[in-house]
Order: structure tokens, then sequence, then C-alpha cells
């Protein structure tokens, strides 16, 4: 029973670490930004972030406009893949004009 009991424990914190690391969260969006996007911008991360607000970057993500917005934002090609863009969604949302909040890059 104890046995048992310890394999479900194992289990769950498995599944939840699993489950964590493969959504998108806005501290990755601000790494890659600055490892991919910084460059090619000519700015920092806060001053694109608040380039709109959060309903605004929201609208954007959700017509799937926000790759266009990049690079219309960003004069060089910067590294903008499909498989970045939640992480860079989550970042723009919550450093937005409007959120109160300010990124340290």
């Amino acid at each position: 029973m104890k046995l048992l009991l310890k394999l479900m424990l194992v289990g769950a914190v498995a599944l939840t670490i699993g489950t964590t690391t493969a959504s998108a969260n806005a501290t990755k969006g601000q790494k890659l930004f600055v490892k991919k996007l910084k460059d090619s911008c000519g700015f920092t991360g806060a001053i694109m972030a608040g380039k709109h607000s959060q309903d605004e970057w929201e609208a954007l993500n959700d017509d799937g406009k926000l790759e266009g917005e990049i690079l219309k934002l960003c004069p060089k090609k910067g590294d903008v893949k499909d498989k970045f863009l939640p992480h860079y969604y989550d970042f723009f949302y919550k450093y937005a004009n409007d959120s109160g909040n300010v990124p340290s890059c």
C-alpha cells in the first residue's frame, strides 16, 4: 500500500513538472527577446513591450498577427520562429504599457 502511494505521488509530481515546462512563460520570452531580437530591434524589451497595451497584444496574438507586428517594429529581421511566439506573447503581455510591470532587459 505504501509503495502504491509513493508511486502515485511520484507520478503526480512528474506530471506537474512536465506540464509546467511545456507551457509558455514571460521569463523565457524575455530571455528569447534579449538573445534573438534585441540587437535587430535596436531597443530594449521594455520599449518593445510598451508599444502596445495588454488588450492590443492579446488581439494581435488572437488574430495571428503577432509575428507580423514583431517584424514591423524591428527594422532588421530577427529570429521570429513559430515555436517562440507563445513566449514572446507572454513577455509582451506581461510588460505591456498598461501593465505597470517593467522588465529588467
